[in-house]
């Protein structure tokens, strides 16, 4: 399927930028090509202007001022400079007839006055005037571009003057710069198809680890689904299959299956909030929140489960003695943030510590302010424990959802569903925070977390 996709990706890349290409190309050579037309235009008409210049005109007849071209002193100094300018001159009568032409060999083309120029096709023998009786005379198609020019002496027609240039002055170079675009352009569309190819890979790969992560989340959570409901469905059909059995022994039953449910309950909530966190669905909601007083109320409640274990489980609020700015004792651990989402950060960290602890062992919270970068004050979490631990090779990925260290770190306790780390790092990450994981294998835990603090104003 990525591949595909990829595939795709590269061809209509490489199609648009061919489509791209070839117009461009096309304009740049209709743009060059009707250049060399304008410059053999101007040539021509150039020309016509200095021959006709030059013409030396006699008198006929003085009585009826009729009036007649010199052909011979005309065209006499102007045959050598035509042929070296591969330009070719024809003078006609008034009725058409070609009486001086430079050609070899009429071109048998009818005279259309034109300044503007045509190019014209004309069949005529090869013009190599020593090999031409030596030679047998070859039609050979050649095209012309032509200007003709009526010449005359007030109302009178003196005649017409054609001047020819050969048309390859415009072909040649129209068709090796056809040759040179065309190359060009091959090496762009392969240039083009190699890096389509290249960044529609790069394009892809967020794609291709998000449907990764996605099938990886799915299948944990069908898996962390598939358990407890298996669990509830056994527990209901062996009370069912046997109803002579107790009270006491359904209410076991019973609890068991209400410990599944909310376990199942628990599993659902994380998922829905981290659906929720991922889409963009759940906005938090910040106002004034006193951090001190949070954790306190966090300790409290985890002071129960910290005592069955025999558990130390302290608090210690570190103060300074000077401010950066001028505010109350109570506005001193005071952020903007939403509290019932640090209450379920600081309540995981907290749990998770007492939960991997061993009896007698300890857990240490600590909060103070610290001043970094442009003195923005920033409060500080840490949640210290001398529990069994994380190998170090598991530290880059305890943040993944449904990432299990090692199932034996649960052997015994109840179990979770892998997600509270996950869950941490989004409230922290919502929060504009930080948070970072030290760890040594059977020594403890140091979990840090840094929320940013905005200075609360007093009236």
């Amino acid at each position: 399927m990525f591949q595909a996709t990829r595939r795709r990706l590269a061809i209509w890349y490489t199609a648009v930028t061919a489509v791209l290409l070839l117009v461009f190309a096309t304009g740049v050579y209709l743009y060059v090509r009707s250049t060399l037309i304008e410059r053999v235009d101007d040539t021509l008409n150039h020309v016509v202007e200095v021959v006709v210049r030059s013409l030396v005109i006699d008198s006929a007849g003085a009585a009826d001022r009729k009036y007649r071209v010199n052909i011979e002193a005309s065209f006499r100094d102007n045959e050598d400079t035509v042929e070296d300018d591969r330009i070719d001159l024809e003078w006609f009568s008034p009725t058409g007839e070609l009486l001086w032409s430079t050609f070899l060999t009429p071109l048998n083309v009818p005279i259309h006055a034109n300044r503007t120029g045509e190019t014209v096709r004309v069949f005529r023998g090869t013009e190599n005037q020593r090999v031409r009786e030596k030679v047998a005379q070859s039609r050979v198609p050649t095209l012309l571009r032509q200007v003709t020019e009526r010449v005359q002496m007030g109302r009178q027609v003196l005649g017409y003057l054609r001047v020819s240039h050969p048309w390859f002055e415009v072909t040649k170079p129209s068709r090796q710069l056809i040759l040179d675009l065309s190359l060009g352009i091959s090496v762009m569309v392969i240039s083009v198809a190699a890096i389509g190819w290249l960044l529609s890979g790069l394009a892809m790969e967020p794609v291709r680890e998000s449907y990764q992560r996605l099938k990886q989340f799915t299948s944990d959570a069908s898996h962390e689904l598939r358990s407890p409901i298996a669990m509830i469905q056994t527990n209901v059909q062996v009370a069912l299959a046997d109803p002579d059995r107790s009270s006491e022994q359904h209410r076991q039953q019973l609890k068991v299956v209400e410990r599944l449910t909310k376990r199942l309950g628990r599993l659902v909530d994380d998922l829905l909030f981290l659906a929720r966190q991922d889409s963009g669905i759940l906005q938090p909601s910040f106002s004034l929140c006193p951090l001190d007083a949070l954790l306190i109320e966090v300790i409290e409640e985890q002071q129960l489960v910290a005592s069955e274990k025999g558990i130390e489980l302290s608090l210690d609020v570190v103060t300074a003695s000077s401010s950066t700015f001028e505010e109350t004792e109570e506005d001193f651990f005071t952020l903007q943030g939403d509290w019932d989402r640090l209450a379920r950060l600081f309540t995981n960290l907290i749990g998770n510590a007492l939960q991997y602890t061993p009896t007698e062992g300890k857990v240490d919270v600590e909060l103070q302010r610290i001043i970094r970068r442009s003195n923005h004050p920033q409060l500080q979490v840490k949640v210290t424990d001398t529990g069994i631990g994380i190998p170090e090779d598991a530290l880059p990925h305890i943040f993944d959802r449904f990432y299990r260290v090692d199932p034996a770190r649960t052997r015994g306790t109840a179990t979770g569903s892998g997600l509270g780390l996950a869950i941490a790092a989004a409230i922290v990450e919502n929060h504009h925070g930080h948070i970072r994981i030290e760890s040594t294998l059977n020594q403890g835990t140091i979990v840090t977390i840094t929320l940013p603090q905005y200075r609360v104003e007093t009236s």
